[in-house]
Formats: structure tokens, sequence, C-alpha cells
């Protein structure tokens, strides 16, 4: 997802303690019946010394993934590759196929849509059509949104500009579950003492608990400030209170390596330097110097600074931490990312549906199968553009019809509660696209991202208890209808894992509220590390 988080103006710690601590106002005081539009939303201030967080989990508060939508975000994803030239990017398709997706309301592309917005990419939106977009996101309950609004607030992109209306809106965000502004806040409230660095406050306890909320959602970017915090033991007023030691050098150092695994180029960077070319030998993170290990993740830095997009899930098989030996490599860039990114296997080629086979409106494409949501609608017109099917009980028997946005739903004529029959409008209930794969695990990633892999036989399934039986990538899933699988069933999940080491555990290794009952590992590829 675009953020413009980074390009955030920082402010002298003395002129943000001022502004954190003016009321926050509308611009305008709407009476009783004007909506207060939600960029002007009444929001508790930005409160850094805040006592506890809680680590809630973006994926639970958003609407559902369409299918068929997440197909058409990631191949505009894809049409967005760095090696692709920007003059040369088929901007047109990459909008069309962002704001598809958009109506479907997949909230990921809603966002990306406002940012295209933003860079000018269509002419006949701007910023004020960006801000609009993400108010529609911040009505989902995307936490998302409140993030990116916190950023317009920041850089006056299409609202005045608001240091405290940002920090406001970043806060919720985070309250939310958003990793991106638990990541901002965290490195903000990592300081020893209030001020001691200019726009940062001292809260080290919630600054530890919101990065690692961050990184346990996949936000790659957060190991980095929160390796400091893991490396020296600090009291909860941020005051060191030893050396480091052997157990949390240790520490720092794997959660750099996990930000590497989930794209945090500074991460890399800093591992190149810790094993190639430490500040100090004699307080260095890493066991000892080890210029092989360094320049690893050297190529790896210069492949994340060139692509965010990249995720080395996999990473152990090619550079895994000591005191595992390295395998042999020939040198060759392409050859070690290869090796360390997600894989799949080959997609499966679905069979015609029944719905395949008809016509529009009833059309649906033969990859996807149709699940009703329980969302019904008694509206004129389609509150957003989906299938939607009469709701069972009302003696219809329509399948599903695609809609969109305001188009005016059909009349039926159907039997009332009297037994009478009358010609008019009836309830629908929205259907989502899903995969008609028949259950086949299948990670997804935008084209150039994966890497194919032919099925290992046998296939070796296993749960989170036991240890793993052969050296391979593992990847863990979930049931399609589980509420966590959007964020468990992700190949930036994957695990590169030796014969007889235990499988991650959900709630000790990623903070999520998930029973080890609910995860099955699955074995990608058993094939060893080709870096000859």
């Amino acid at each position: 997802m675009k953020q413009y988080q980074n390009i955030f103006i920082r402010l002298p710690c003395s002129v943000l303690v001022v502004l954190l601590y003016i009321p926050l106002f509308a611009c305008k005081m709407p009476n009783d019946k004007e909506e207060v539009l939600p960029r002007n939303q009444s929001l508790p201030l930005f409160n850094p010394h805040v006592p506890d967080f809680i680590c809630e989990i973006e994926s639970n508060k958003v609407p559902p993934i369409d299918a068929q939508a997440e197909d058409w975000f990631l191949e505009a994803r894809a049409l967005e590759d760095p090696e692709i030239f920007v003059e040369d990017r088929d901007y047109k398709k990459i909008i069309d196929l962002t704001r598809q997706a958009a109506q479907r309301l997949h909230w990921k592309a809603m966002l990306n849509l406002a940012s295209l917005y933003v860079e000018g990419r269509d002419p006949l939106n701007g910023e004020e059509e960006a801000v609009q977009l993400v108010e529609k996101a911040m009505r989902l309950g995307i936490p998302a949104a409140y993030d990116r609004m916190g950023t317009y607030y920041a850089n006056s992109t299409g609202v005045t500009g608001d240091t405290t209306r940002a920090y406001a809106f970043w806060q919720k965000a985070a309250v939310m579950g958003n990793p991106q502004a638990m990541a901002f806040l965290g490195e903000k409230l990592r300081a020893g003492t209030d001020g001691a660095i200019p726009g940062y406050w001292a809260n080290i306890p919630v600054a530890i608990k919101m990065m690692a909320c961050a990184l346990s959602q996949g936000y790659g970017p957060a190991a980095f400030n929160l390796h400091y915090l893991y490396a020296i033991p600090r009291a909860a007023n941020g005051d060191e209170i030893g050396d480091r030691t052997p157990a949390t050098k240790q520490r720092a150092l794997n959660v750099l390596h996990e930000g590497v695994k989930f794209g945090c180029a500074e991460c890399a960077s800093a591992l190149a330097i810790e094993f190639g070319s430490p500040f100090d030998l004699a307080d260095m993170l890493a066991p000892y110097v080890d210029k092989a290990r360094g320049e690893r993740y050297a190529v790896l830095n210069r492949e994340l600074g060139f692509n965010p997009n990249a995720r080395f899930p996999n990473l152990d098989k090619v550079l895994p931490l000591p005191p595992a030996d390295l395998p042999p490599w020939n040198g060759d860039r392409d050859t070690l990312l290869h090796e360390a990114k997600g894989v799949r296997p080959p997609p499966v080629i679905p069979k015609p549906s029944a719905a395949s086979l008809l016509q529009k409106p009833y059309f649906l494409a033969a990859g996807y199968a149709l699940r009703p949501t329980g969302l019904h609608s008694d509206a004129p017109t389609a509150p957003f553009s989906a299938y939607w099917q009469p709701v069972a009980g009302q003696g219809l028997t329509e399948p599903a019809w695609l809609f969109g946005e305001g188009e005016e739903f059909r009349h039926f004529s159907v039997l009332d509660a009297a037994g009478k029959s009358r010609y008019g409008p009836v309830t629908w209930e929205q259907c989502l696209t899903i995969r008609h794969n028949h259950g086949a695990m299948e990670p997804r990633a935008a084209r150039g991202l994966l890497r194919e892999v032919a099925r290992p036989e046998p296939w070796l399934s296993c749960a989170c208890d036991q240890v793993c039986p052969v050296s391979g990538v593992w990847q863990p899933w979930v049931a399609a209808d589980h509420p966590l699988q959007a964020i468990v069933n992700q190949y930036w999940r994957q695990a590169w894992l030796t014969q007889g080491a235990p499988f991650p555990r959900p709630h000790r290794d990623w903070l999520l509220d998930l029973s080890d009952d609910d995860v099955t590992w699955h074995l990608m590829d058993a094939s060893l590390a080709d870096l000859g």
C-alpha cells in the first residue's frame, strides 16, 4: 500500500508540545442536521504518556476482501513494478483496475486509488477526491484510513495542515490496529526523557508494545527501532538499567533479521554493518565478524531500497543467523533473492461453474464462486458494487446479480404476509466472490513477488505442536472463513524450517489471539538452497 507518512515534515519539539494541547475543532461547526465529515470529527488529543497499549489486529476490523477485487488489485500493483520505468507504466489501466477493486470495497485499493489521485495520475480527480475516498474508508471503520487522514493533515494534503489533528488521527489508527501508525508513534515514544530528542517522548513500555504489535502484523519497518529497545535493558521511564547482554543482543539481532523478512531495508543495512564492518567491535550485536553474511545482507538492503514491496520469508534458507552454517553462494544477486522469496504451487485451473455459463448480470468468471455475507439492504439502489441476491424466504429463487454502486435494484412479484401477490422491492443480500478452487492452498501476491514450485510429494501437513519432519518451506493456513485468515494465509508468513525445529506458535510468536489448533502447517518446497 502506498504510504506518505515518511515525508511528514517534523517540527521542533517545543512547537509540537504547544500544538498537541490545542483543542481539536472542526473547521465549521455543523448544525444538528449536518453531517460532521470524517475529516472534521472530534478525536481525543494524542497522549504520549498513555499507561498501556492493547495490541489490536487491523485485519479484524476491515471488510472482507472480495476475491475478484483482490485479483484486480494485485494486477494493478504488478503494473507499478519498480522494474518498469514510471514513464512506461500504463497508469490508465492501473487506475481502472484499482478503481474496480475499490468499488467492491477492497480497502487497500481504496487507499491506493487515493494515492494515485494525490500523485496526479488521474486528470479528473485530485486531492479533494482523495480525501473523500479516505473518508469513505473511515466510515467503513478501516484503521489504515485514519492513519492516512493523519498523514494528510501532517502534509496539508487536501486539508488545512494541522499537526495536532494529525497525531490524533494516528493515535486513533494505532488503537484500532493499524501497524503503520503503531510503528510511527512507537518510534516517537522511545526517548529516554520527553524532549531528549526533539519531537520525541518517553514511554518505552508502550513504544515496545506498539512496535512489536506492528511487526507481528508483518510490518517490517517497525523492527528497526524496536531492536534498539531490545538491545539494552531499560526501566519504564526509559532509563538504561544495564549493559547489553548476550541475551539482549541476540533478541535485537533476531528482530532485525525478522524485519528483513518483512521488507525492512534499514534492518538489512544494519545487519550488513553488524556482520561486515561493525562500528564497535567491543559492543557489536553479532557474535563475530562474518563478512560473507554481511555481503548477503547488503544485497538484500539494495533490493529492498529499490523495491520496498519485496519480502523474503524464506531468508533462513540462504542466510540463517549464527550458529547455523551459510550455504555456498556463487555471488549472483538474483540467485540469492530468488531463493529467499515466498513460494506458491502452480495455480489450480478451475472448472467452469454454473454461474460462469450465464450471461450478465448473472455471469461470474469461472475462477470464482459466491458466498452470502449476511449483509442485507432494503435500499432502492445498490449501496456499493457487488453481487446481490434476493434474501431467502421471499419466495424467490433468483441467482445473484451484479449491480454497480447506485444502480437500481430490481422489483419482483412476491407474496406478502397476507398471502397476496404484490410487485415491488425486495430485500437483497451481498454475495462475496471467493476462489473457485475447492479450498486449495494458494498464497497470492503481485506478479514477481513469488516463485512457483512443484507441489512436494508426499504432501505433508503438521499441527503447531509438532516438530518439523522435513527441512523446507512451510506455509501456515487457517480455514478460509476464519476471521484471521487475512493475516495468516499470507506468503510472508512462510518459514524455512529445518528438520526437528519447532513450528512457530500464533500467540507466542505472532501475538495473535489464535489457537494453535486452528493453524495447520503445510510443506510447500523441500528443495535445498541452490546458490551455486
